[in-house]
C-alpha cells in the first residue's frame, strides 16, 4: 500500500469527493490554512498509514477465513459423499461432477446437490433397514417367548442392497418359522379339544394351564406364545389326554362286555337294553372313530359300573333263588 504522504498538489477537483486522495487532498489545504506545523502533520498520516493497514489486514484475514472455510466445506462434502457411496455399496453416482473445476464456491456449488440426492438415499435405505430390523426382532422375540425389549441399532457402515437382501431373507426365514408353529399349535388345540369333549373336560382351562395366550379371544395386545416351551407344554399335555382317554376308553370297553354278559345271563329285553346301547357298541370296537361327545366321561363310566353293580345283584339273587327252589324240590321228593 502506497504511502499518504503527499510531495505536491493536486486539484481537489480532479478527484472524487469519496475517495482517500479527495479527503487528504482537503486535510493537507486544511493544515495549510491553520498554519499546522510539519511535525504535527506527520504524525498524523502516520497515524492515518497505520490505521489504514489495520483495516486492509482486517478485510485479508476475514477474506483468508472465508477460503479456508470453504476449502474445508468443500473437502467434508467430498467426503461425505465418498462415505455414502461406501456405506450405500454404490461405486458412483451420475449426479457428481467427474472433475472439479472453477472458484471454490463454483466447486462447492456443483457437488451440493449430488450430495443432497445420496443424503436422502441414505435416509430412505436407513429406514428400510429399521423397518425390517424390527420385524426381525419381533418375530424372533414371539418365537423366543420373551418381549422384545432391546432398542434396534442399525449399522450406518453397511446399507447396501446386498446387506438389505440378507436382512430381508433372514425375516422371510422368520415369518415361515412362525407360520409353521402357529400351525403346530392349532393342531394341538384342536387334538386338545377333541380330547377335552370326549371325556367332558373344559379345553380353555387346560389351555389356559399351558399359557392364557392360547384361549381363543385372548386379549388382541397379547401375541400367542408359539416358543419352544408351550410347544413341549402342548405336546406334553396332548400325549396326557391321549393316554387318559385310551385308559378310559379301555375301561368301557371292559365294562361294555360285563355288562353285555349279564344282560345275556339275566336275559335283559332290548327295552331295557337301549339306553346303554352307545355302550355296548364301545364294547364291540377298539377304535375311538365311534366315540362321541362326552361318551368318556368319569360320570359315564360311573353309571356303568353302578349298573353292572346292580346286575350281578340281581344275578346273584335269582342264583340264590333257584338253588332254593331246587332244594325245595328235592327235599319234597325225598318226603314222598
Amino acid at each position: 500500500m502506497g504511502s499518504l504522504r503527499m510531495t505536491g498538489k493536486a486539484p481537489c477537483a480532479a478527484l472524487p469527493e469519496s475517495s482517500c486522495a479527495y479527503l487528504l487532498q482537503e486535510l493537507k489545504m486544511i493544515w495549510d490554512e491553520v498554519g499546522q506545523e510539519e511535525n504535527e502533520r506527520e504524525r498524523i498520516l502516520e497515524e492515518l498509514e497505520q490505521e489504514c493497514q489495520e483495516v486492509y489486514r482486517r478485510k485479508v484475514n476475514s477474506a483468508n477465513m472465508s477460503r479456508i472455510q470453504l476449502h474445508q466445506a468443500l473437502a467434508e462434502s467430498e467426503a461425505e459423499f465418498t462415505n455414502l457411496l461406501l456405506s450405500l455399496g454404490e461405486r458412483s453416482f451420475p449426479g457428481r461432477p467427474e472433475k472439479m473445476t472453477g472458484t471454490l464456491k463454483e466447486q462447492l456449488n456443483s457437488i451440493t446437490p449430488a450430495l443432497q440426492e445420496m443424503q436422502m438415499r441414505k435416509e430412505a435405505r436407513l429406514k428400510q433397514f429399521m423397518e425390517v430390523q424390527t420385524e426381525i426382532q419381533r418375530i424372533a422375540s414371539e418365537i423366543a417367548g420373551c418381549q422384545e425389549n432391546e432398542v434396534i441399532t442399525v449399522n450406518q457402515e453397511d446399507l447396501s442392497l446386498k446387506k438389505l437382501e440378507e436382512h430381508q431373507s433372514e425375516l422371510q426365514r422368520l415369518k415361515r418359522e412362525k407360520s409353521d408353529r402357529l400351525c403346530k399349535v392349532e393342531e394341538y388345540k384342536v387334538l386338545i379339544h377333541s380330547y377335552a369333549n370326549i371325556m367332558g373336560k373344559d379345553p380353555s382351562k387346560i389351555l389356559s394351564n399351558v399359557h392364557t395366550s392360547l384361549l381363543d379371544g385372548a386379549n388382541d395386545q397379547q401375541t400367542k406364545n408359539i416358543s419352544d416351551d408351550v410347544l413341549k407344554k402342548l405336546n406334553t399335555m396332548v400325549q396326557q389326554l391321549k393316554e387318559e382317554k385310551n385308559h378310559r376308553m379301555d375301561k368301557l370297553h371292559d365294562l361294555g362286555k360285563a355288562l353285555t354278559n349279564l344282560w345275556n345271563i339275566l336275559d335283559t329285553t332290548m327295552e331295557e337294553r337301549r339306553p346303554y346301547g352307545e355302550i355296548k357298541m364301545y364294547s364291540m370296537t377298539s377304535g375311538s372313530s365311534m366315540l362321541g361327545p362326552r361318551s368318556l366321561t368319569l360320570e359315564t363310566i360311573q353309571q356303568v359300573n353302578e349298573k353292572i353293580e346292580t346286575q350281578e345283584c340281581t344275578v346273584c339273587s335269582s342264583s340264590v333263588y333257584n338253588s332254593t327252589i331246587a332244594l325245595n324240590r328235592l327235599n319234597l321228593k325225598f318226603s314222598d
